[in-house]
């Protein structure tokens, strides 16, 4: 039995694994910590395949038949956020693990980073499709606006976020030149194509 904390967040973080000896948790970008007692149904928590139950903050690892399963891990990377390969591009939101190991902990704060996983919901709804609105990555279809200081955020293509969409990313290229004419604004994305280029809406 592992005692483990989450954050829940609709960002990019994910994987772990388990192990024996400390207390594992997982955080997402709003750092809001909550805890719980997840069954582990084999020698790593949320493995690759693996399904986790959500509800008010707490995340815990559950068989993806039971009726409480909400998200499946598409991916599960041991490097830490910043880190190793990307999330697969349609993944709803990212949990952080970390081991409870002060023993061993390196900056003071009692946990022992164990990587991330990349998770996908059961059902809809599915912030990381294109156009969705949220998600750990921007991808070909998604919508953005300008937040300032060079910067752009995503938003619902349709309309429903907060704010309206400005931009939507119509390719990915491996280079400005590749972009088409159409295009009003360059935002960087992750993998090999890493230029988007975006047209006004």
């Amino acid at each position: 039995m592992l005692a483990v904390a989450a954050l829940l967040t609709g960002c990019q973080k994910t994987g772990a694994s388990g192990g024996s000896g400390g207390a594992h948790s997982g955080r997402l970008d709003d750092r809001t910590p909550v805890a719980s007692r997840p069954t582990v149904s084999g020698a790593v928590f949320l493995a690759e395949g693996e399904c986790s139950s959500r509800g008010r903050g707490t995340i815990t690892e559950v068989p993806c038949t039971s009726e409480r399963a909400a998200a499946r891990v598409t991916a599960r990377h041991d490097s830490g956020a910043g880190r190793g390969p990307l999330c697969p591009a349609r993944t709803d939101f990212v949990l952080h693990l970390s081991e409870s190991r002060p023993a061993v902990d390196e900056d003071g704060d009692g946990a022992v980073p164990r990587g991330r996983a990349c998770m996908r919901n059961l059902e809809p709804p599915h912030p990381g499709d294109p156009g969705g609105g949220g998600g750990p990555r921007t991808i070909v279809g998604d919508c953005v606006y300008g937040a300032g200081r060079g910067e752009v955020r995503e938003t619902a293509c349709d309309g429903s976020g907060k704010r309206k969409p400005e931009y939507r990313v119509a390719s990915a290229e491996r280079s400005r030149v590749a972009c088409g004419a159409s295009t009003a604004l360059y935002v960087t994305l992750g993998g090999a194509r890493s230029i988007g280029c975006a047209v006004r809406v």
